[in-house]
């Protein structure tokens, strides 16, 4: 498939930029981890892919730093395997980044399109990403958010993505408020799941991603696949992998990438002296990468038993010196001998995580998957206990609440002439401001502490902001989580108004188009999800207990009332036990 074979390219839309220093913008690829990213013509006539950090954040020096740190990254990585980094201006207003442009479309988009690959294409990829971990690795970066859409199948060989998230392997990165445990769940490690996820993270969480890669590429579906956000997260940490599909060779060496201790699984380079090594039949085996030395050389690889017998064990190939830049450095052998007190302390988090962390985990991107492994649509009407959910919850988190809002029930009708506001449950809750201020509808009278809680919420008027207060009582007030066109905003809020901001995580959420809302509340830990993606984290002691209510916020005090919002299928979960 190439490029022109799907709607990769997108036209400009209003706002815009048409021109950025020296670059001509013709056409939108899509969006980055902190903005858009665009098709241009360089001044040489040649395409090129530029990323420009959103206009709102573009004077914010943390993400200046952010940015700083991606195109320092991105230089690090050999530009065989990645998009090659031609061109960057972080002082510029706003920032920018431009890399090649990749003709070919990603793995998820083929697979979703065409299905499953055949096994000489599956363990091609399974050489290429291989081959692309080892050098990202070897240049000391852990890529973080390695999925299907973000390795595009470039002619020769694989492309890996989208350094956004990336971080150096060393942990020393001053990025922490905004950059921890973030990535696709459906491709996260066992190990990021913990309290410490953002220190615990090593080159082995890429390893892990790669084994759910292959696997995807080999069935059409994520090898933990769930029905319920939670199930999946609870599989990856408790469960074998679903490998049915996947045979041979290939399928034992996944089986080791997804390993749920990192000590047991192989390093990028163990994985390529494996799949070239006789790994897979003679029939499958990628001549290409076989017969292209100099790729292999630019990641520090001598094949030295290509056609040779397969290794007996993938852990048992010592690693030879590996190639960084100018110098020869010996790439430390994985870590033996801890995997009983690893998987220990994994099992153990198990039930420290479902009691509130396991259960608002989100799936990955699962619109671009098919199969059993989608998430719940934020549109569906669909039961969360579905078949099959409910027992992978059952030994964790206790699901409290589960209502449609199509009635009233807990949650009641209300015409309060004073505000000017409407709440009217009538196929969901449909909360409505004709006035400039800020309303509540009346709700549950629950009081939580440690919990978890989902709702579909849809913005139906322009400059309307959907509210889930949290933690929220009348006489102190609480948490509110805006959720408005141009993304989430956190703030502490008071009975009568609202007493500051926290923090903002920008993204476009478009005007009635439902949206899949999560929020986890642990301890001081907040975490916030929108459709199956995990957006941000803080901490803050603020507020420890209180309800969870619904309502309107107006946005922009300079626009006409009325502000609407609709809210749907809401689902409220709490620790074991309580």
């Amino acid at each position: 498939m190439s490029s022109g074979d799907e709607p990769r390219v997108r036209g400009l839309r209003a706002g815009d930029p048409r021109e950025l220093g020296a670059y001509r913008i013709v056409g939108r690829l899509g969006e980055g981890g902190m903005g858009s990213v665009y098709l241009a013509d360089s001044p040489d006539g040649r395409p090129v892919a530029l990323k420009v950090i959103r206009g709102e954040l573009a004077h914010n020096p943390e993400f200046r730093r952010r940015f700083r740190s991606e195109v320092a990254r991105a230089r690090q990585v050999p530009p065989f395997c990645t998009a090659e980094v031609l061109d960057a201006d972080t002082d510029h207003d706003p920032p920018y980044l431009v890399v090649e442009y990749v003709d070919g479309p990603s793995l998820a988009a083929v697979v979703e399109e065409r299905g499953p690959l055949t096994p000489a294409n599956q363990h091609g990829l399974a050489v290429g990403v291989a081959v692309a971990l080892t050098a990202i690795h070897g240049a000391g970066v852990i890529h973080r958010d390695l999925k299907p859409g973000n390795v595009l199948l470039a002619p020769g060989s694989p492309k890996v993505i989208d350094f956004g998230i990336a971080r150096g392997d060393t942990g020393t990165d001053a990025v922490t408020k905004t950059d921890q445990v973030v990535g696709t769940i459906a491709y996260m490690a066992p190990e990021r799941f913990g309290p410490n996820a953002s220190s615990a993270i090593t080159p082995a969480a890429d390893i892990f991603a790669w084994g759910a890669i292959v696997a995807y590429a080999a069935t059409g579906r994520t090898p933990f696949g769930a029905d319920l956000p939670a199930a999946m997260a609870v599989r990856i940490l408790t469960q074998p992998p679903d490998l049915e599909g996947l045979s041979g060779q290939l399928r034992d060496l996944v089986e080791r990438a997804l390993a749920k201790d990192p000590a047991q699984r192989p390093t990028a380079r163990e994985l390529v002296d494996h799949l070239l090594a006789g790994g897979a039949r003679e029939t499958t085996r990628p001549a290409a990468f076989a017969e292209q030395p100099e790729v292999l050389a630019a990641a520090g690889i001598t094949p030295t038993r290509v056609g040779g017998p397969a290794p007996v064990g993938v852990a048992s190939v010592p690693p030879p010196p590996t190639r960084v830049g100018t110098e020869v450095v010996d790439m430390p052998p994985p870590r033996r001998g801890v995997g009983g007190r690893v998987l220990l302390t994994v099992l153990t988090l198990v039930v420290l995580l479902l009691a509130g962390a396991v259960a608002a985990i989100l799936t990955g991107k699962i619109p671009l998957q098919t199969g059993s492994t989608a998430s719940p649509s934020a549109s569906s009407s669909s039961s969360p206990a579905s078949a099959g959910a409910v027992p992978s919850l059952a030994a964790g988190a206790t699901r409290k609440v589960n209502e449609s809002l199509a009635a009233p029930g807990a949650w009641l009708n209300r015409d309060d002439t004073t505000f000017k506001a409407v709440c009217n449950l009538n196929g969901r809750l449909i909360a409505t401001l004709n006035s400039e201020a800020t309303y509540r509808c009346p709700g549950r009278t629950d009081t939580w502490t440690d919990f978890s809680v989902f709702v579909t919420v849809t913005l139906v008027k322009p400059s309307s902001c959907a509210g889930i207060w949290f933690r929220y009582t009348n006489a102190a007030g609480g948490y509110a989580l805006r959720v408005c066109e141009d993304g989430y905003h956190l703030v502490t809020h008071t009975p009568s108004a609202q007493a500051g901001s926290l923090r903002s995580f920008p993204q476009q959420i478009a005007l009635n188009t439902p949206v899949k809302v999560g929020i986890m509340a642990e301890g001081t830990t907040f975490r916030f999800f929108r459709d199956g993606i995990f957006v941000d984290e803080l901490t803050n002691s603020t507020h420890d207990r209180g309800r969870i209510v619904l309502g309107v916020f107006q946005v922009a005090k300079q626009v006409t009332p009325p502000f609407e919002v609709e809210f749907r299928d809401i689902e409220i979960y709490t620790p074991p036990g309580l």
